[in-house]
């Protein structure tokens, strides 16, 4: 594609001339890729496709320079990121360009951590970066085992689980001991709720954590028009303020149904 090639020029000749540019390394830039990523990632959950398209650039733009630092280093080019990860997917899909049918998403994940095993991954939880957002990584590494048939049948198992979890967390929290242990406990088996019931969780505490900063912002912008300083405010003064918060919210919904 001429775009792409324009692209790669264009990043080359500034890796040449901007003395900013010249002074980087992978280490020095893998935290814009870690940027760009989740800034891609907020797009989508804005529904924001202006946003999303400048974000999917600014991704491309990391892989083409990271390719290019390599490519200096004598590591790999860009070519071979590109040749590699064609046949990589043509690999990893067999139904779509083999012979094999299958017929769901499930059989695909299953099929794709069996072709994994045998390109030599050691385990079936390869493969999750340890520095994902921890209830992503919980998820992923929770789909994965039930690729291989690790996981209950449907979520009424989990509620139970979820119940034993909270029983042993009170009574830690009684004793006053393992209680970040207890609490993890408590967040993984909420996390296989989620997965079960085809939630993301990730997605789902960002939306309250959003949801709270709303709320809360409120309660403030109240506070101040009337005067008030907040902190000179009762809890049940400020419960008050959140219910009204909420209650906007609701109207605001139903307004825009």
């Amino acid at each position: 594609m001429k775009e792409f090639r324009s692209l790669v020029n264009t990043i080359k000749r500034i890796r040449k001339e901007c003395p900013w540019d010249r002074e980087q390394t992978h280490s020095s830039i893998r935290k814009y890729l870690l940027e760009e990523c989740f800034e891609a990632a907020e797009a989508i959950d804005e529904v924001n496709d202006p946003k999303l398209k400048e974000e999917l650039g600014d991704i491309l733009i990391q892989v083409i320079f990271h390719s290019i630092l390599a490519e200096e280093r004598g590591a790999f080019k860009l070519e071979e990121v590109l040749g590699e990860t064609r046949e990589k997917l043509i690999r990893r899909h067999p139904h779509v360009f083999g012979g094999r049918n299958l017929h769901s998403g499930e059989e695909v994940l299953r099929q794709w951590e069996e072709i994994k095993e045998k390109e030599g991954r050691k385990s079936v939880l390869s493969g999750v970066p340890r520095l994902l957002p921890a209830l992503l990584r919980a998820y992923r590494i929770t789909e994965k085992a039930r690729a291989v048939g690790f996981d209950w049948e449907d979520a009424g198992g989990v509620w139970g689980k979820i119940e034993e979890e909270l029983k042993e967390l009170r009574e830690a929290a009684r004793e006053g001991k393992n209680l970040e242990e207890e609490i993890g406990d408590v967040l993984f088996a909420l996390v296989n709720l989620s997965r079960h019931l085809g939630i993301d969780p990730e997605s789902a505490l960002q939306k309250a954590t959003d949801r709270f900063v709303r709320r809360f912002s409120y309660i403030e912008e109240k506070t101040q028009k009337s005067g008030v300083n907040l902190r000179d405010m009762s809890l049940r003064e400020m419960d008050i303020l959140w219910e009204e918060a909420k209650e906007e919210e609701g109207d605001e919904e139903r307004d825009s149904g």
